[in-house]
Order: structure tokens, then sequence, then C-alpha cells
């Protein structure tokens, strides 16, 4: 049973420090159903190569096994696909040896858990008891690219039985956490099984384990059945925590904390000028199918629908009361059939991939991206930029520079409670330009408000588009 994890990251030796486990040496661990070798393949500062192999004893596992008196032992106990496969053996592995990188912690290089880096992570065999499709659908909604490769079975022992598993190798530029994370919950739900008594404590292991993914994931319930061994009892009390978690964060703050943005921004009525500056944007490209990803309340659609020049709007948001405001704002069920018919309003995550987002000119991202946690953006930009991919991407976010000209702000605060950062100038477009070359985009920057000499707009925007 092997793990591969690599990285192009500078220096690729950083992965040492995240693994905590030194280059230059092999370790071995105990555990209960055999033992674990952590060596790696490759290591040097432009590519890094650690592997986890697993060795199962499955004799052992026989013969710690207790069951009714005179039972008695088959062949299939002691030859079978568990010493080779990928299973929730490899997940207690991942749990037990890399459990500080499963944490996200490091001594050595502190800075470096929260930094996305690039990584490859290969599963030379891994159950797909679901078929190649159920294997894609569980990760590429967390922004991987996934390569999947069937394996078959000899056909003259196995004429018509297609093989219950594939080699996979996942790509993302994340945090090694994140991934670990990704892998120790969704292995053991691609294998339908776990080795060992599933309890309380295995709900308690899965909130800890997907939080932050698993709420808003589109196979929640899927994963959640199959990782507590489709015991209902758990698997509804786990799934009642998930829905308030996916609950309580868009709907009950944010309204509030969006007031609090407004009353600070009102001097300057800066939501008026940043709603010209998108649709003069995007009239400008000549879109006719627009999409508004993370519309909110239904602003920019309302300033969009104005132009005749706009055939089909689509707002996309997370938050379902923000769409019921929308839909009030839009007086969705008094407009006429053809206005109507302009107009759609859907639930979703920038950061799951959505074949719904497909086929549309233009696409607005308006004051969102700093709601984001920075590790997840770069699953935002795949699902935008390489899965939507419009040929016009209109992105704006606060410049941090501006602050201090808030009066009502106090020193060293952003302007939302909700926002996980903001970016000065340099920032915002050391990272546009480099998505723009990573997805073949050219980009512009625009400065949305009074154009301060010293600290620039309290608004900057970036119009990206897609090269010929």
């Amino acid at each position: 049973m092997l793990l591969t994890i690599s990285t192009t990251h500078h220096p690729a030796t950083d992965l040492g420090f995240l693994l905590h486990k030194n280059p230059a040496r092999t370790q071995s661990f105990d555990l209960s159903f055999g033992r674990a070798h952590v060596f790696y393949t490759e290591s040097d500062e432009t590519r890094c190569t650690a592997a986890l192999l697993l060795d199962v004893d499955p004799v052992g596992l026989v013969r710690g096994r207790r069951g009714p008196p005179g039972e008695g032992r088959t062949l299939e106990q002691y030859v079978n696909d568990r010493p080779y496969v990928a299973s929730s053996f490899l997940s207690v592995a991942i749990a037990q040896v890399l459990s500080s990188a499963l944490s996200g912690t490091s001594r050595e290089r502190p800075e470096l858990v929260n930094t996305p880096i690039p990584i490859i992570a290969s599963l030379p065999v891994l159950p797909a008891r679901g078929g190649v499709e159920f294997v894609a659908g569980l990760f590429q909604p967390l922004g991987y690219e996934v390569t999947v490769q069937p394996m078959p079975l000899d056909p003259k022992i196995f004429p018509d039985t297609a093989a219950p598993y594939v080699a996979m190798t996942i790509t993302a530029t994340c945090r090694l956490t994140d991934l670990l994370s990704h892998l120790y919950v969704l292995i053991p739900v691609l294998d339908n099984d776990k080795h060992y008594w599933v309890g309380e404590d295995e709900v308690e292991k899965l909130l800890r384990h997907g939080e932050g993914w698993l709420a808003a994931h589109p196979l929640r319930e899927e994963i959640t059945f199959r990782y507590l061994k489709r015991r209902r009892n758990l698997a509804r009390a786990a799934l009642e925590r998930l829905v308030a978690e996916d609950e309580a964060d868009p709907d009950d703050a944010a309204e509030k904390h969006d007031r609090e943005e407004a009353v600070v921004e009102e001097r300057v009525r800066l939501n008026d000028q940043r709603l010209g500056a998108v649709t003069a944007a995007l009239r400008q490209c000549g879109a006719t199918r627009v999409l508004d990803l993370g519309c909110g309340e239904g602003r920019l659609i309302q300033a969009l629908l104005k132009h005749r020049q706009f055939e089909l709007i689509l707002g996309l948001d997370v938050s379902h009361r923000a769409l019921d405001i929308a839909a009030d704002r839009l007086h969705l069920d008094r407009l006429p059939p053809l206005q109507k018919q302009r107009i759609q309003l859907i639930h979703g995550a920038l950061t799951y991939r959505d074949s719904r987002l497909a086929g549309f000119d233009a696409a607005s991202i308006v004051e969102v991206i700093e709601h984001l946690d920075p590790p997840r953006l770069a699953a935002m930009e795949r699902c935008v930029f390489e899965f939507a991919r419009p040929k016009t991407i209109v992105i704006t976010t606060p410049n941090v520079e501006f602050n201090v000209r808030f009066e009502t702000l106090p020193a060293g605060k952003l302007r939302h409670r909700d926002h996980r950062f903001e970016w000065t100038r340099t920032e915002f477009q050391t990272w546009a330009g480099r998505v723009a070359a990573r997805f073949n985009y050219t980009v512009r920057f625009v400065p949305i408000g009074p154009d301060d000499a010293e600290v620039g707009s309290p608004t900057q925007m970036a119009v990206f588009q897609v090269c010929n």
C-alpha cells in the first residue's frame, strides 16, 4: 500500500519540514496491523517526493481477530487485497505517522503550514467502489485536477468482471494539511469499508477533518454515510451538524457585517461606483451571457438588467437568504415572462466545479475573493478560470492601503469582519498576473473611487481577457 506526495515548491525540500520527516533517511514505524515506512525517492531544490509505504500483515490480522467459538479460518481471510489497496489502514497510518502534518503544525517552519504549494499525490492502487466518475466527483470539487486510470483484472480469471481498482493522481496548489485531511476522509469512503469498529468518536473525527470543506461538498451525504459505515444514527447526527455549519456563516452574520462595511464606505458611495465600473467593463467586452459569482442580494444584477445587451444573467451565491433577498429585490414573481427569462439565481460556491457555469461570455466576482480563506483561492481559480472559463472575468477587491483614509475604521482593521485578507495594490496585481499567466489570460487594472496619490483607490479592479 503506497502513497507518494511530490512538490515543485522552491525549495522543494521544504516538504521535509512540513512532513516532519528528514529526506536524508528512511524511517519505520510499528502499527497495530503492520509497519509503515517513510522515505524519499527524490529530494533536491526543484522537486521532492516523499513516499508512505504501508506493510500490512494479513496473517497477524487474522490471528488477532476475535470471533465466535469454533469459527474456522478461511483462505479469503489470509489472501485478500488489504495489503495492497489503499483503505482505512492508510488513513490510520496518515494520522499516526504524519500526525503533525495532518494537524498543520511545524516547529521549524511554521509559516509553511498555511502556504499553498504545488502538490502531486499518487495512489497506485485505490478502490473505486462507485466507479471512476465517483472518484473524480469526490476530489474535483475540492479543486484538484484528477487523473484516474482503471486497473484491468486478468481476463482469463475474471472474463466478465470490471476491476474495482484504479490508479489515481491528484494535483493542486494547496496546503499540505488540507490534502492529508481530504485523503484521510475520502480513502475509506472510496473503499466503502473500515477495518475497525465505528462509534460516536468517528463522527468527531469526520467533522474535525472535514472542517471547512465537507459541509459544502456536493457529495457530503454519500461521504458521511460511507465514512460512518452506513450507521444511520451516526450519519444523521453528523449531517445535522454539517447543515448547521453550512447555514450559519453565510446567512446569520452576513447581513450585519455587510451593513458595517457599507457604513465605512458610505462617504465615497463606493458601492455605486463599483457597480458602475463593473457594468461598464462587462458592456465594453460585448458580453451577452454573464455570470455574477457571489451575487449576494442582486444589486449588480439589478444594474445589468437596465441594459438590453445582457440576454442572460446568472447569479450564484452560497447564502440561501441572500438569494431570497435578491429574488425580492428583482421582483422575480412579478416580472414579465421575457424579462424573467433573463435572470437565473442558483445556490452554489465558487470553490466547487459546477457545470452550470459553463458557456458564458463573462463573469463578475465583486468583493468576494477576500471572503475566501487563502488556501481556497486555488480552488476558486481553477473553477472559474479553467472550468467555467468565460472570455472576460472582472474581479474587484478592497485596497487595504486606502483603509487609513476611512475615519470610522480603526487603524489596522479590515473593512468587513468576515474578510480573510485585504490586499495591497502590489499583492493584488502579483496574484492576478500569476493567475492570468497560468490560465492564458491577459489582465489590466482599473482603480475605483477617489485615486489618492499616496495610497491609491479604495477598490481595485482586474479585468481578465482570454488569449486567442
